[in-house]
């Protein structure tokens, strides 16, 4: 009977075993929404498909989910292809996905928002970062298929708008798995070589598969990290990719692009000529008031009677002369008289005579305060004398010279009455040149008559 009990693990096998051997479960086509969706970091993809009643865990290993075009996220409905197997370690079984797109829309449609969405918040998009335009390139270079017809339309157009510009084609991959790659590394050579004013990137119109690779990261990274201007020519005007955002300018088409890239020739040659145009009658203009400028300088007396004017001049010139010298000897006699009254008051005024006196007077004051502080000092030593005679009065020592004495108790305390001692107790006497022990033998209280 013990042989009839199996082991879990080959209970596990045996049920793989069935189901990876039934046809139905080799290849199952699901529809479903994703959650608990979890994106490991060895790149497998760990997620749980739902319907409203049922639920199946699922599993797309990096070999299979490279190939996505999109992000899956919780809440998304989508179209699987895959097989079901069991997870032995587990004894569960789980779907093992093999292809997933979007449930009602495209993966690639939904792949292009994702990646909008995020190239937008890391600011590939802002006007800030877009380079100008240049007016008049020297040398343009266009990046696209070598083969395709944009390429002829790019320069054709320009050629005949603007035909001593320099035209270099970059060869590129514009569709396939290598061509993000390809436009990527023609984009960075253009970069190293330095030698160009202004790329064109782009391709004829087409599928949004034909057109994918204008909508990857490294493609609009690129584009972005470029410092040479970048104008995006991709598909037709209805068509919009990732690098048309991300480029300077947008063209609607390959032909709308060269046309953007460079001016119109005819256009430049009218603007000459109307710049021309414009000079000259200025010019005329100029030359017409200088002339009746010229015109009335020639009527003008200096030049009709240029001898009768310098000798005008001439005698303007000594009047001047002779006015300034009678200023400059009024000046000079109005100085000396001004020096001789100062020199006579001076005189007057003698002085010396004058800090003789000064001195004189101040001798007088010093003298004055001699005597002035001599006798506030014998005032002010005679008060200080009658105040120490007034305090001497009142020192007690002066007072037991007279023969007076103070009495205290053997804790030190001045007895002021009969009631702070009683018969027997030692006190000490306080005289003038010392002190008394001394011990009571009687204490007798004096009657007052109230």
């Amino acid at each position: 009977m013990k042989d009839n009990y199996l082991t879990v693990t080959a209970l596990t096998r045996y049920i793989k075993r069935k189901m990876d051997t039934d046809p139905h479960l080799r290849q199952v086509w699901l529809r479903g929404e994703i959650s608990n969706f979890k994106h490991h970091s060895r790149g497998h993809m760990y997620l749980t498909i739902k319907d409203d009643h049922s639920r199946i865990q699922a599993v797309m290993f990096a070999g299979n989910n490279r190939m996505l075009k999109f992000i899956p996220e919780n809440g998304m409905n989508v179209l699987i292809k895959g097989e079901i197997s069991v997870f032995e370690a587990y004894g569960q079984y789980q779907l093992y996905i093999q292809h997933m797109e979007p449930d009602g829309i495209g993966a690639l449609y939904v792949a292009y928002e994702q990646l909008k969405e995020k190239l937008q918040q890391q600011g590939y998009f802002d006007e800030k970062y877009k380079q100008e335009i240049p007016h008049l390139p020297n040398k343009i270079g266009i990046i696209t298929s070598p083969t395709g017809a944009a390429v002829k339309d790019i320069i054709t157009t320009i050629k005949r708008r603007y035909p001593i510009v320099d035209l270099t084609i970059l060869p590129v991959l514009v569709q396939g798995e290598a061509a993000a790659r390809s436009i990527k590394q023609a984009i960075e050579t253009a970069n190293e070589i330095g030698d160009f004013d202004l790329l064109i990137v782009g391709r004829g119109g087409g599928s949004i598969e034909e057109l994918w690779s204008f909508n990857e990261e490294i493609v609009a990274k690129a584009i972005f990290e470029s410092t040479i201007p970048i104008i995006s020519a991709v598909g037709h005007e209805t068509d919009t990719t990732i690098s048309d955002y991300v480029a300077d300018l947008r063209a609607p088409t390959p032909t709308g692009a060269a046309e953007l890239a460079v001016p119109s020739r005819q256009e430049l040659i009218e603007k000459i000529e109307t710049l021309k145009r414009i000079a000259m009658k200025d010019m005329q203009e100029k030359l017409k008031q200088q002339q009746q400028h010229l015109a009335r300088l020639k009527q003008a007396y200096a030049f009709r009677y240029p001898y009768q004017l310098l000798k005008q001049k001439e005698q303007e010139l000594d009047a001047n002369m002779e006015q300034l010298k009678k200023g400059i000897t009024a000046k000079l006699a109005e100085s000396q008289q001004r020096y001789q009254y100062l020199r006579a008051r001076f005189t007057v005024q003698q002085p010396g005579k004058q800090i003789e006196r000064a001195k004189q007077q101040l001798q007088q004051f010093i003298k004055q305060q001699h005597v002035l502080m001599k006798q506030l000092h014998t005032e002010k030593a005679r008060s200080l004398y009658n105040e120490m005679n007034k305090l001497s009065l009142l020192n007690p020592l002066e007072i037991m010279k007279r023969g007076f004495s103070i009495p205290y108790t053997n804790s030190g305390q001045i007895i002021k009455s009969v009631h702070a001692v009683e018969r027997g107790d030692r006190i000490s006497l306080r005289v003038a040149d010392g002190q008394l022990r001394c011990q009571i033998t009687e204490v007798e209280e004096e009657k007052r008559n109230g």
